[in-house]
């Protein structure tokens, strides 16, 4: 499958992969950006099986009921409990304290859709669950996924969101205008 990845990502769609993930952090929140279409999820499912490298997702417990909870849990999925005015940013940074590699990817924009400014939800749980932050970007322009190393946020959002966004600029997503 991993060769079956590869030939479609690189000769088939003529993409290229820029991985400078040198560490393999077995726990990090990794934010792929910009997500701009579905397509983006088909990429990132090839990025994944090249690499042989696992992410992870988190989704509402209800999800992993039967009869399609073993699915989304072989994915790589963990089930969230949102019931009452539990806070996501503390659920989800239990979800790392319990897993020995937990590797979450999440979209920071939130949305595929054109928004004027990002969740800050991953820098928050990066600092509380003390894992490094993985940026990835989708540019369709030059048809590249890049990929960083860790960036371990300092606490200092205002320098450290400078940080993550120089990392995208220039990047151009499937459908520009929502990005």
């Amino acid at each position: 499958m991993r060769w079956l990845a590869g030939f479609l990502f690189y000769k088939v769609l003529g993409w290229h992969l820029e991985d400078n993930f040198t560490s393999r952090s077995k726990k990090c929140v990794v934010i792929v950006a910009p997500h701009t279409s579905s397509f983006d999820f088909i990429l990132g499912i090839l990025v994944r099986k090249i690499m042989n490298i696992e992410f992870n997702f988190v989704g509402k417990q209800e999800l992993f009921r039967p009869p399609f909870g073993w699915y989304f849990k072989w994915v790589g999925g963990a089930p969230l409990d949102r019931s009452g005015k539990k806070n996501k940013v503390e659920s989800i940074a239990k979800v790392f304290e319990d897993k020995t590699v937990f590797r979450l990817a999440l979209s920071p924009e939130g949305t595929r859709e054109k928004t004027d400014k990002w969740r800050t939800g991953f820098y928050y749980i990066a600092l509380k669950a003390e894992v490094p932050i993985v940026m990835v970007s989708f540019d369709y322009k030059l048809k590249k996924v890049k990929i960083s190393d860790a960036f371990q946020p300092s606490g200092d959002f205002d320098s450290d969101f400078k940080t993550i966004t120089n990392f995208y600029k220039g990047v151009e997503g499937k459908i520009k205008e929502n990005f």
